[in-house]
């Protein structure tokens, strides 16, 4: 009976030592498994920086002049940036000044960002551009810098931010561009009558960049666009006292005679993207914050800053100067 149980217990031996590799290896391996989940590895700095995005260069709409500006009586933003072929809003965001700015004598402007920021090639033009969108016109502007009018109040874009925003939203009518009231007589608050001189012919317009153009003037082209000259735009000589016409609807932001070469100067915003610009008259007829309408009356042709009766218009998109005769429609 004893040699039975021998036999039987050296079988069950022999059995468990064949099954033991197998049993160490699967432990093994199980905890290989533990260990290579339990370890976390910590990338170089090289490696994540090579993955991480590198944050987008804000982009200036225009060349940076550099230096600086003494703001003096007359000036507006717009003209000032129009001066230095800058766009407002890139002027505005490099000095911190929120809409509407307002601006005031003796002010310092810087006419280049805090950081260096790259200068885009052609202006950029956001997924839903003004450009792409009918002409949308923000609330009275009221930055005369002569004004004595309180700034208004408004919010900052957070530094930093991309200097290229979307079109703005049609504002809500203020109480600043309604007409002021006059004693006794309650305030009109229905749309402008039809201006009294007469607007350009029906069918003459052309929608180009997102905005409807006219020919600000009858007379005879005498220059064409260079980009190159000191004032780029077109020249359109007539007689004096011919009437000038708004060339799109929109809101004067500068009425003045402050800008070296203009003579008596009108600047027109119609969205966020385009101005224009007509100079050389004997008269202005519109003031700052004043909305207008195509074929509107705005000025009197004359010669101031010029030798001859003229009209200097000029369209700037993005504050890039650009050929008038590629939005005027074709005569």
């Amino acid at each position: 009976m004893k040699k039975p149980a021998r036999l039987v217990m050296l079988v069950r031996m022999d059995r468990t030592f064949r099954w033991l590799p197998l049993l160490l290896a699967s432990a093994w391996l199980a905890a290989c498994g533990t260990m290579r989940s339990s370890v976390v590895v910590e990338p170089t700095a090289t490696a994540a920086a090579a993955r991480s995005p590198a944050p987008s260069a804000t982009l200036a709409r225009t060349p940076i002049p550099g230096g600086s500006y003494v703001v003096v009586k007359g000036d507006t933003l717009y003209s000032i940036a129009f001066r230095k072929g800058v766009d407002f809003r890139d002027l505005a965001q490099w000095n911190g000044i929120a809409a509407p700015y307002t601006i005031w004598p003796g002010r310092h402007l810087t006419l280049s960002p805090a950081s260096p920021v790259a200068t885009a090639s052609k202006p950029v033009t956001p997924p839903h551009s003004a450009a792409s969108a009918a002409p949308v016109f923000e609330p009275v502007d009221n930055s005369r810098a002569a004004s004595s009018a309180a700034p208004a109040s408004s919010t900052q874009a957070p530094p930093g931010l991309p200097t290229i925003s979307a079109p703005p939203l049609h504002p809500a009518k203020s109480a600043s561009e309604e007409p002021a009231p006059v004693a006794g007589v309650a305030p009109v608050l229905s749309p402008p009558a039809v201006p009294a001189s007469k607007p350009v012919a029906a069918g003459t317009a052309r929608v180009a960049g997102g905005v409807s153009w006219r020919w600000p003037v009858d007379g005879t082209l005498i220059s064409r666009f260079n980009s190159s000259d000191a004032i780029p735009g077109i020249e359109i000589a007539g007689h004096s006292g011919d009437p000038v016409r708004a060339a799109a609807d929109g809101v004067v932001v500068y009425s003045g005679n402050g800008l070296v070469g203009y003579g008596e100067l009108v600047i027109i915003k119609h969205n966020d993207s385009f101005l224009s610009a007509y100079g050389h008259n004997r008269k202005r007829l519109v003031k700052e914050g004043q909305r207008v309408t195509a074929g509107q009356q705005i000025a009197e042709m004359g010669s101031t800053g010029a030798t001859r009766d003229e009209l200097e218009f000029q369209i700037r998109k993005d504050g890039n100067p650009v050929d008038p005769l590629s939005y005027l429609p074709l005569r």
